[in-house]
């Protein structure tokens, strides 16, 4: 029961990061229409917070895409493994 919470609360924060990220990923895109934005709202200092914050969003995404592919493939190996172990515990039964 904990685990599922600690699961869900990690699923929630990466929604939310992942949430934030496609935000500025998106007004990265529109650069045009963000930049005339950037330039009326915010001096150089606040866009270059916003450029590090966008940069440290992306390099957060690719660790997070990792470290679920990672996951993945762990829990595809544990399968593989179990399952090579049980054919092999059939094997010496029905041998004996």
């Amino acid at each position: 029961m904990e685990m599922e919470t600690k699961d869900d609360f990690l699923k929630s924060q990466i929604a939310i990061r992942c949430a934030k990220a496609a935000v500025l990923l998106s007004c990265l895109k529109t650069s045009q229409n963000c930049n005339l934005r950037a330039t009326i709202d915010y001096g150089n200092e606040e866009r270059e917070i916003l450029k590090r914050a966008i940069t440290d969003l992306k390099i957060e995404l690719v660790k997070e895409r990792r470290k679920i592919k990672r996951i993945k493939v762990c829990g595809l190996v544990e399968l593989v493994i179990v399952l090579s172990l049980c054919s092999f515990c059939l094997i010496l039964a029905i041998k004996y």
